[in-house]
């Protein structure tokens, strides 16, 4: 007699690793505008520009496309990006200092999800909150509990990942390097002067998860996008079917140079704390290229030159690029300093306006230091991520010298069974996922429900083998990609 009984197979689920790393070593300038938050007057505070030299204190797309020049290395890139400058404040003089940028700043594409979309034209978005200064999210002195662990301490909230993604590097390069995103609050002067003899490093994450349609903004320039559960990677939270580039900027600053001198160093909006760190982003590819790019460079280098499609100019070149339209009034405040007070008038420890639509005022909450003491954590290596353009918080892009174990080691099931809420699963379904490593990579498995015909012989029982299908997961061959700002040190990211 013939019986169908179900049997669960396994099938091994490629990581998508492709990404590219756009090098904007030239800033275009150094100005208060901010077209996203303050179209058409001045920003509070002083900004960071990388891109078009058409940015303006009212620019959209085509504005950014009709710029002479991008100061990005990828001339079909016109976009804008920028963030808070850095100062550091003497103790004796109470004077602001610009602190050097190195190398201008990266702006990651990771090409997370399926079907991923090009951002639309005139698309915008924020990252960060400018006036946050209590970190919510947790204990910043611990680091982040294991991404299997977010869901079922209710953190996955946009308000908690939000916070997870922004984060600051202390650079040593004679050291393993950190992972992006492990730690969340810029360290006191003390701690960089002792521990980060190469800088810090900003990073700031923005949301991948799209409304879709004609949602190009929205009124806090943040509610049309959102987080995946991971930050990074993950799935959409409901009303947000559309997945966009995964975008990171990571900026470098010279704290170092500072070694030995008493002071602080302050963001330009006042924060010392780092928790108002935030980031702005304005399209400016022609959008059909930008989709062909998304499908295209799909190197897992992440080089641009590796992309067939990118026209690339030197450094050089790139930094020559500057501002066409700039206030007189902001022109003269566009120096390295010394200045009295923060450019815009923002006070040292303030959050910033009360009308900010970076995200308003963040909800009071107790700081768990005693004294108002800046957080510490100790610097730690960042895990190697299994793939090197698929990280995840407080992993490294750049895998181990060495493969010190070759064995099979099963990690918790990390998705539900869906038949546990009683309907039965469908034919392929998926109804849970796990993950094995092997070595230094990480594969996921997915099981799926099938359906197996079998003979049933007149005996008291019978026996039905189950086999996982799919190959042995391979060990992933070892490689190392430097750090875009031309230094050799390597990128972070994620944490199994």
């Amino acid at each position: 007699m013939l019986k169908s009984v179900v049997a669960v197979t396994a099938g091994l689920v490629a990581v998508a690793d492709a990404f590219w790393r756009m090098e904007c070593q030239g800033r275009v300038g150094l100005a208060r505008m901010d077209p996203v938050v303050y179209p058409g007057v001045d920003s509070p505070h002083m900004h960071a520009i990388h891109g078009s030299s058409g940015f303006s204190e009212t620019s959209g797309t085509p504005e950014l496309l009709n710029g002479n020049c991008t100061s990005c290395r990828v001339t079909q890139d016109k976009s804008a990006y920028w963030h808070p400058a850095l100062y550091f404040q003497d103790a004796k003089t109470k004077q602001f200092e610009l602190v050097p940028q190195v190398g201008g700043m990266l702006a990651y594409y990771l090409l997370y999800g399926d079907n991923i979309k090009a951002f639309p034209t005139n698309f915008r978005m924020v990252a960060g909150d400018t006036s946050r200064r209590t970190y919510t999210a947790g204990d910043p002195t611990q680091p982040d509990p294991a991404k299997s662990l977010w869901a079922s301490l209710g953190q996955t909230t946009q308000e908690i990942l939000a916070q997870r993604a922004i984060g600051f590097n202390c650079l040593n390069y004679a050291k393993a390097p950190e992972g992006t995103l492990y730690r969340h609050f810029m360290p006191d002067k003390a701690y960089l002067d002792a521990n980060c003899a190469d800088g810090i490093r900003f990073e700031i994450m923005f949301p991948s998860c799209w409304k879709g349609g004609d949602a190009t903004d929205s009124a806090n320039h943040k509610d049309h996008v959102a987080f995946p559960d991971l930050v990074m990677t993950g799935n959409c939270p409901e009303g947000y079917p559309e997945r966009l580039p995964s975008m990171l900027f990571e900026i470098i600053w010279n704290t170092n140079a500072y070694a030995g001198r008493d002071g602080q160093f302050v963001m330009s909006n006042g924060d010392v704390t780092g928790y108002g760190l935030h980031g702005d982003f304005i399209m400016g590819w022609e959008e059909d290229f930008l989709q062909q790019a998304v499908n295209t460079c799909t190197n897992p280098s992440g080089l641009i030159q590796d992309c067939p499609l990118f026209n690339i100019v030197d450094q050089s070149v790139a930094e020559q690029c500057t501002l066409e339209d700039m206030p007189a009034n902001l022109r003269r405040e566009a120096g390295n300093g010394p200045f009295n007070q923060l450019p815009g008038g923002d006070v040292v420890g303030g959050t910033g306006p009360a009308s900010s639509s970076h995200g308003g005022h963040s909800k009071p909450s107790a700081t768990p230091t005693k004294g108002g003491a800046a957080p510490t954590l100790p610097y730690q290596p960042g895990v190697t991520a299994p793939v090197k353009g698929s990280p995840l918080p407080g992993q490294v892009f750049k895998e181990a010298a060495t493969d010190s174990s070759y064995g099979f080691q099963i990690a918790a099931v990390e998705s539900g069974n869906p038949s546990a809420t009683g309907a039965p699963a469908a034919e392929g379904a998926v109804i849970s996922t796990q993950y094995i490593t092997v070595g230094h990579v990480v594969s996921e498995i997915l099981w799926k429900q099938a359906y197996v015909t079998v003979t049933e012989e007149p005996q008291p029982s019978t026996t039905v083998t189950v086999t996982a299908t799919g190959a042995r997961p391979a060990k992933h061959r070892r490689s190392a990609h430097g750090h875009g700002h031309g230094h050799n040190h390597v990128y972070g990211q994620g944490q199994l």
